[in-house]
């Protein structure tokens, strides 16, 4: 006998295809004189009907950032002359994640080379990243007992919430695991 995992509406990981989707319709399959379906296929609107195995629920998780950090590396292909138009010549960013200052994000000389002014930006967007994370979270928590937001702030925190939820998301191996087992 097997029993629905996932409900309709429920965001959940295909496996098969690699994407997030959501359950439109939960099919039963029935067989006359059984109380009970033998077996559930869940239709996602992907083409096809997927069974619980090939599913994974969404499971949150805080994302543990650390204090991540800018550094200027030194340009060793390009000499001092040849990248005069950069912001910072002679040099490129590093955006360390790690105590130790290594491990992080790293830009390959030749697309630094195409548009530095927007390498710096989006470095600066990366390094500050976990704070403008820590925002949202707080204005998301604040504004959970509001009932009474201008709707202008109530599309705000949804928006916040579901950025909130896509970094934090992952398929939970363990609860599609689990489910098998259980059916």
């Amino acid at each position: 006998m097997a029993k629905a995992i996932f409900h309709k509406h429920q965001r959940v990981f295909v496996q098969p295809v690699g994407t997030w989707a959501l359950v439109e319709h939960v099919k039963p399959q029935w067989v006359k004189d059984v109380e009970e379906p033998v077996r559930v296929f869940y239709d996602c609107g992907l083409g096809r009907d997927f069974t619980a195995e090939e599913l994974s629920a969404e499971h949150s998780e805080i994302v543990e950032t650390g204090h991540w950090r800018l550094l200027r590396a030194k340009n060793k292909w390009q000499s001092d002359e040849e990248c005069a138009r950069h912001p910072h010549p002679g040099t490129f960013p590093v955006i360390v994640t790690d105590s130790m200052d290594w491990g992080g994000w790293r830009v390959p000389a030749a697309e630094y080379d195409r548009d530095p002014t927007k390498v710096e930006a989006q470095a600066r967007l990366i390094v500050h990243a976990p704070q403008l994370l820590a925002i949202a979270e707080d204005l998301s928590q604040l504004t959970e007992q509001e009932t009474d937001l201008p709707a202008e702030w109530a599309e705000l925190v949804k928006k916040t919430r579901e950025v909130i939820r896509n970094i934090s998301s992952t398929p939970a191996k363990a609860q599609r695991t689990n489910a098998a087992k259980a059916a």
